[in-house]
């Protein structure tokens, strides 16, 4: 009997489930007597509501109700922050006063019996606004200080950060660099879009929603609506992507149990692709200006980094964009500042690799030109200065892998062939250049809890609040607990994403296979030793088959003092091909290598597939991902999937691998796992950037690169 799965390359349990149709998403669990929601968004950027006429719509077939400022319940909105939210400002308060603070605002809610006739009266609702002048343009703004700037493991800093003296060592330097780096707004487009399907029961309330965080949904909705924690439930099994988009909770959720509760009916309500745009936050646009400093054999002697980006005028959403800056390479001099800039937009949020994918852009496209100007081979200059401690922190590594993935990963991908100057790689017509980049992402270690339980037919069931976006989180918390109980795991049943189980962090950061694995690994062996002990030590199997009565256990993790005595972050570096036409402009990634030191991997086939998704997203945020927003009141006009390109099976590489060097790390959690979701799209972008200026001699700063770009 094999009960050895950490490690093991096991298909997706809920595989079957999903390419049959059986998974069952947020919009699937329609109920008896369900209404249909629809919202009628703001069309300007900043002012009030001067008047709202609604008749129109109310009369219009199979129209329940029509909610406005001005007839719907006034709302709790006691004061609550979660974990994703940010810590700084207030979140909107719907549909309870006639302030517009950005395009797409819901001011209206229109209910009916059909999603057609809900979305036909929504059209008939008709708004006088009195607009204010509002700020759109994240390039027209002086950036200001955030009140409060948090690292990405989520310690408190100032925005503001020196040590040595970095401009008298940049004024003094042998060989400089200093270049403006821009990222645009990227928005989150998974599949399945945002969806609510709210029922009341007296004051009870249950809302099956699209999430990753089924406790977040929970604590802001007791919060809007003044009711306790353990009156809602909330169920989330199946999530069909989310990227960020769904850490916190949005106005939808809010929205669709105001209208259940007005209208005594169930409500769904989905949005479209357009109002995502509007209402699930984004990626901000980012501005960065790097300067690096070297002596003549490559030693870096100072690291200047500043960047600013956008965020709302009711919120202060602050990424950590410049953490890496600080300890990724060895420097004696380094300063790092970080503004936001307050518009009339909704406020953004955490989109897959937060900060890091953003701020290495641009430190590690300046680290390649400072290579250029050198002479040096880029994989050498970052070796000329590896660190051998976080030098900001001034801790040691819990373990750094740089090294060992620099070296593994050239080798496959072959880079002692590469020659370095500019255009001197061809493939008939085509210019072929080679490009590579650091990566980097925080471990993160957050509370979580799970329940085990052993029945006496010899199958277990095991339970948390987590989620699954798509990683593979039932997966891998099976194989967990099928080896921490010495079961076969198919005698193995994992449930997640409601309420009513074991609370857990996010399902985002990296943390959730270090958090939720570590507590189902604690779960099962406190069980497994609690019914070995009533049984006298025989096999596991034969005590299962004494018990006359399920038996079970909890358990809880928590991070310790780890954090204090140790740099904890995953680490790895990418490579990569393009091939550009130099007539059209058009750039193919033909090869793409990543090597990751991520600690112990618990499924190498499904966090290869990460690694994969993660190198794709890069494709889009290197050449294609860029939301436009017309300055004059916050539109996005290609608020789409057909004018806001993504990665398609077209776009991706013939070649691309997953390399996991070997990294044992005691320090960081129980399971010695560190996560790949983030750190498999960290590095991609810069890479690709890298590689076009090999193949083209065109530095190209502002993203995505696209054909005009390099004509």
């Amino acid at each position: 009997m094999t009960t050895a799965f950490i490690g093991q390359p096991i298909s997706r349990v809920d595989g079957r489930q999903k390419v049959t149709g059986q998974a069952t998403y947020a919009a699937e669990f329609d109920q008896p007597n369900q209404a249909y929601a629809a919202i009628v968004g703001s069309t300007i950027a900043a002012g009030r509501i001067a008047s709202i006429e609604a008749a129109a719509a109310e009369r219009a077939p199979g129209t329940i109700a029509v909610l406005t400022h001005h007839n719907a319940p006034k709302l709790a909105y006691a004061p609550h922050k979660g974990f994703t939210d940010p810590e700084v400002g207030e979140r909107l308060h719907i549909l309870q006063n006639d302030k517009v603070s950005h395009q797409g605002q819901p001011i209206a809610l229109v209910i009916a019996d059909s999603l057609e006739q809900a979305s036909h009266a929504a059209m008939l609702v008709r708004i006088i606004y009195a607009p204010e002048t509002g700020t759109t343009d994240v390039t027209r703004v002086a950036p200001v200080p955030p009140t409060q700037q948090k690292t990405d493991q989520g310690a408190t800093q100032p925005p503001e950060i020196q040590r040595g003296n970095p401009q008298e060592a940049l004024a003094a330097a042998e060989v400089s660099v200093g270049q403006t780096y821009v990222h645009p707004r990227e928005n989150h487009n998974p599949i399945e879009m945002h969806a609510t399907i709210a029922a009341w029961e007296g004051d009870r309330l249950t809302l099956w929603d699209k999430s990753q965080w089924v406790h977040g949904v929970t604590d802001e909705i007791a919060a809007v609506f003044g009711i306790p924690g353990e009156n809602i439930h909330v169920v989330s099994p199946f999530v069909g992507g989310a990227f960020g988009s769904g850490l916190r909770t949005w106005p939808h959720v809010t929205l669709a149990a105001l209208g259940a509760r007005v209208t005594g009916r169930p409500v769904k309500l989905m949005l479209s692709r357009r109002e995502m745009y509007y209402g699930v936050g984004y990626r901000p646009h980012t501005v960065q200006r790097v300067a690096l400093a070297a002596a003549r054999d490559g030693r870096l002697t100072a690291i200047m980094h500043e960047g600013y980006q956008e965020t709302s005028t009711y919120e202060e959403f602050s990424e950590a964009l410049l953490n890496a800056s600080r300890f990724l390479y060895s420097c004696p001099n380094v300063y790092t500042r970080h503004r936001i800039v307050p518009m009339n937009v909704h406020t953004p949020t955490y989109m897959r690799a937060p900060g890091e994918a953003s701020g290495i852009f641009a430190l590690e496209s300046a680290m390649d030109e400072l290579a250029v100007a050198l002479n040096i081979d880029p994989v050498e200059l970052r070796l000329r200065n590896e660190p051998e401690q976080d030098e900001f922190k001034k801790l040691p590594f819990s373990s750094r892998s740089t090294q060992e993935c620099y070296r593994v990963a050239a080798d496959r991908f072959g880079w002692s062939r590469r020659t370095p100057e500019p255009r001197s790689m061809r493939d008939g017509r085509f210019l072929i250049g080679w490009g590579m980049a650091t990566a980097t992402y925080p471990m993160n270690f957050a509370p979580a809890s799970a329940l085990a339980r052993l029945l006496p037919d010899g199958t277990a069931e095991v339970a948390s609040a987590a989620s699954d976006m798509g990683p593979g989180t039932w997966t891998s918390m099976t194989q967990v607990a099928a080896e921490a109980l010495g079961l076969p795991i198919e005698r193995v049943k994992f449930s997640l994403g409601d309420n009513r189980l074991p609370k857990t962090p996010p399902h985002g950061g990296s943390m959730t296979m270090a958090s939720v694995g570590s507590a189902v690994q604690a779960a099962c062996r406190k069980v497994r030793d609690g019914v070995l002990a009533r049984s006298g030590g025989t096999d596991i199997a034969e005590a299962m088959g004494r018990l006359t009565e399920p038996f079970e256990a909890t358990a809880e993790v928590k991070p310790g003092d780890t954090g204090q005595r140790f740099s904890t972050h995953a680490f790895g570096a990418v490579f990569v091909e393009v091939a550009v036409d130099p007539d059209l402009g058009e750039t193919r990634v033909r090869h793409i290598i990543g090597a990751y030191g991520a600690g112990r991997i618990i499924n190498p086939k499904m966090t290869r597939s990460q690694c994969i998704g993660g190198m794709i997203g890069g494709i889009g945020m290197a050449l294609m991902e860029h939301s436009v927003v017309d300055a004059r009141n916050g539109r996005v006009p290609n608020a789409n999937l057909a004018e806001y390109p993504v990665p398609v099976h077209a776009d991706t590489p013939p070649v691309m691998e997953a390399i996991f060097v070997e990294e044992h790390d005691p320090h960081i959690n129980p399971l010695g796992a560190k996560g790949v979701g983030e750190i498999a799209m960290v590095g991609v972008a810069p890479a690709i950037a890298n590689a076009i200026f090999h193949a083209t001699g065109k530095r190209i700063r502002e993203l995505p690169i696209t054909p005009d770009k390099l004509l």
